[in-house]
C-alpha cells in the first residue's frame, strides 16, 4: 500500500478496532498471571473506579477478554510479579511497568508544579513519611493513627493529613502502590518495590509521542489525532509530526471512513490487509462503561452509532439508561443497555433497567440472557 487515502465502510472501522481490542475472539490472551500481563500490556492502561455495585471495573475489563480471570492474579501482578502499576492515564489506571518511564514526565512536571491542593505540602513532615516507610516498610493510611485529625476540604478527602503527603509521593513518584485491597492502598518507595538503583529516565516529548501513537494504532486498529491523543491532548502536535513522518515513508496509510465527517484518520497497511481475513464478530460481552471500547464516548458514538450514557452521578429521576448501566455488544453492534447490581447475599444478579438500543428479537434476547448467565458466575467465583 502507499500513502494514497484508502476508503473503509463504517463496519471495516469496527472490526478493526474490535480486533484490537481483542474483542472478537475468545481468550486470546490465555489464562493466569501471564494472561493479566499480557493484557494489559496490550491495552496500554486498564482504568480503575470506585464503583462496586458489580465487579470493580479494572476487574471487569480483564474478565470481558480473559475469560478464567480471577481478582487474585490483578493483586498477584501488581505486588508479586510487579508487571503493573498504578499511575494516572486519561483516569487513575493499572499501566505496564514496561511503560513507567512514559509517565515519568508527568511525575517531573508534578513535582516542579504541583496541584494547589499540594502546593502546601510540609516538607519536613514528607521527609518523615518517606523516612518511615524506608525504616519500618510499606504502609497504608490505616498504618497511621497517631495524628490530628483535619476538616476535610473536599466531601471525597481523607481527615488525616497524611493522605495528602501520600497521594504527593505517589503523584511525584517517590511512592507507588504496592498493593490494594479494594480501596484501600498501601504504599512502597518506588525503586525499593520494583528492585531499582534509580527509577527509569524520563521519556523525552517525542518519545511519548511515539508511545501514545504505537499504543493508539495497537490498541483502536484504525485512528484519528484525538483518539491516539486520548487524555493527553497537549501531545497532539508531536504525534502529529510524527503521523506525517510515518505517512511520508508508506508505515502509515491515510484512511476515510465512509460516513464520517472527513476527519483525518490513519492505520498501518498490514491492519488494511488483514481486513479481509477478519472473520465477522459474532460474540456477546457484557462491557463496562469504562472499557477501552467504550470510554471515548465519541468515537464510539461515531463507528457504533451509539451514545453511551454514564449516570451514577446524575439525579435519579433524570436517569435513562439507569445508575450503572452496561453497555451490550453482540458482534460488531451495541444493542442494549443493561443496568446492574449484584446481590451479594442472595448471590444473584439483579436486572435493575434493560433498555434495548436496536430492535429485540427472540434471538438476540437469548445471546444476551447467556451473556448475562456469564456475567453472573464472573460475579460469584471472582
Amino acid at each position: 500500500m502507499t500513502g494514497q487515502t484508502v476508503r473503509i465502510s463504517q463496519a471495516d472501522a469496527r472490526r478493526l478496532w474490535l480486533r484490537a481490542q481483542r474483542l472478537d475472539e475468545d481468550a486470546a490472551f490465555g489464562a493466569g498471571p501471564e494472561a493479566v500481563a499480557a493484557a494489559i500490556g496490550h491495552l496500554g492502561y486498564v482504568q480503575i473506579d470506585t464503583i462496586n455495585v458489580i465487579e470493580r471495573c479494572h476487574h471487569h475489563i480483564l474478565w470481558s477478554r480473559i475469560p478464567k480471570y480471577r481478582t487474585a492474579t490483578l493483586a498477584a501482578a501488581q505486588s508479586r510479579d510487579k508487571t503493573t502499576f498504578e499511575y494516572w492515564a486519561h483516569a487513575l489506571a493499572y499501566i505496564p511497568t514496561g511503560d513507567y518511564r512514559f509517565f515519568a514526565p508527568a511525575m517531573d512536571a508534578w513535582r516542579v508544579r504541583p496541584h494547589p491542593s499540594y502546593a502546601k505540602v510540609d516538607a519536613d513532615a514528607y521527609a518523615a513519611l518517606l523516612a518511615r516507610i524506608r525504616d519500618d516498610g510499606a504502609l497504608s493510611l490505616r498504618d497511621i493513627d497517631e495524628e490530628v485529625l483535619e476538616e476535610k476540604e473536599h466531601p471525597w478527602a481523607s481527615r488525616k493529613p497524611s493522605k495528602r503527603l501520600l497521594n504527593y509521593g505517589f503523584w511525584v513518584g517517590d511512592l507507588t502502590i504496592s498493593a490494594r485491597t479494594g480501596m484501600l492502598k498501601t504504599y512502597e518507595l518506588t525503586t525499593r518495590h520494583f528492585g531499582w538503583d534509580a527509577s527509569p529516565p524520563a521519556a523525552t516529548p517525542d518519545e511519548f509521542a511515539g508511545y501514545l501513537l504505537d499504543r493508539g494504532l495497537r490498541t483502536q486498529g484504525v485512528i484519528s489525532l484525538e483518539s491516539a491523543t486520548y487524555g493527553d491532548a497537549r501531545a497532539k502536535a508531536d504525534v502529529a509530526r510524527l503521523v506525517a513522518e510515518r505517512v511520508a515513508c508508506n508505515a502509515l496509510v491515510p484512511v476515510e471512513i465512509a460516513g464520517l465527517a472527513r476527519a483525518t484518520h490513519w492505520a498501518e497497511p498490514a491492519a488494511l490487509d488483514a481486513l479481509s481475513s477478519l472473520d465477522p464478530a459474532r460474540r456477546a460481552h457484557i462491557l463496562s462503561p469504562f472499557d477501552p471500547l467504550v470510554i471515548q464516548r465519541k468515537r464510539l458514538a461515531a463507528l457504533f452509532g451509539y451514545e453511551h450514557r454514564f449516570e451514577a452521578y446524575v439525579p435519579a429521576a433524570k436517569r435513562v439508561l439507569g445508575y450503572f448501566a452496561l453497555p451490550v455488544l453482540v458482534g460488531d453492534r451495541i444493542v442494549a443497555a443493561i443496568d446492574t447490581k449484584m446481590d451479594r447475599k442472595a448471590g444473584a444478579l439483579m436486572i435493575q433497567k434493560w433498555t434495548w438500543i436496536v430492535p429485540e428479537t427472540k434471538a438476540l434476547r437469548s445471546k444476551v440472557e447467556a451473556a448475562l448467565g456469564r456475567f453472573e458466575r464472573f460475579q460469584k467465583t471472582a
